[in-house]
């Protein structure tokens, strides 16, 4: 029954991926008055239109900078290393590689996020990480694809034992982490649940849905704006 379950969450979450509308990503974002910058990293099988579009064209008209890049290979099949080198190049080229920013991570690009922070060096200019149907503990259905990305997805895999090991190096970085506790992609569900971040579980019936969820978006874009000053002439 787990191992039908396992298939059955994989199969759903890629065929409703490819049926959620996207708005127009910007690869990009315009920095207004030196304000805010968010950074989204997709997850897999997606690319920089799909994920957050609602999000991110929300912050944009509240003058937040933002970074939707493309990692390749999508489906992460020469590991989550090489996209997080891709994200941490993209960052600097996009906004300098000093300036502050957040990252807002949907399922395995929570990881690849986490891998930019606690091994490239990331943590040190990151204001705060939203991680939304991230398999912080890896995820059974990853069984069901080939790749070197879809092993280090498995549950105890070494790159999920080895982002436990070095997460002390996130410091003092706020981290909330969006959960449905009916994500069939993600099993077990409780895999999303990690003990350094704030978690918070939203009753979303599928996988790819989180990144539009009425309360994922309202809360990201409350957390993200609460320090921002009005934008002149508004």
């Amino acid at each position: 029954m787990r191992r039908l379950l396992a298939i059955l969450g994989l199969v759903s979450g890629l065929l409703l991926t490819s049926c959620v509308p996207s708005l127009p990503a910007s690869e990009t974002g315009t920095l207004k008055n030196g304000r805010a910058r968010v950074v989204f990293v997709h997850g897999i099988f997606q690319n920089g239109n799909l994920s957050f579009g609602l999000l991110r064209h929300r912050l944009e008209d509240k003058g937040v900078a933002c970074y939707a890049p493309s990692l390749k290979p999508a489906d992460a099949h020469e590991g989550m290393a090489k996209l997080a080198e891709q994200l941490k190049a993209g960052i600097d080229r996009q906004f300098g590689p000093k300036e502050r920013i957040s990252i807002v991570g949907f399922s395995m690009g929570g990881l690849v996020a986490r891998y930019y922070l606690q091994e490239l060096g990331g943590a040190s200019r990151c204001d705060a990480l939203y991680t939304v149907a991230t398999p912080h503990h890896g995820t059974e259905t990853s069984r069901f694809y080939g790749g070197q990305g879809a092993h280090e997805l498995l549950p105890n895999s070494d790159f999920i034992q080895a982002l436990a090991r070095s997460e002390d190096r996130l410091g003092s970085i706020p981290v909330v982490s969006y959960r449905s506790p009916y994500d069939l992609v993600i099993l077990p569900h409780d895999s999303g649940v990690w003990d350094r971040a704030e978690n918070i579980e939203v009753p979303v019936l599928a996988h790819p849905w989180m990144t539009r969820a009425g309360p994922v978006v309202d809360d990201i874009e409350r957390r993200i704006t609460a320090s921002l000053k009005p934008v002149p002439g508004r």
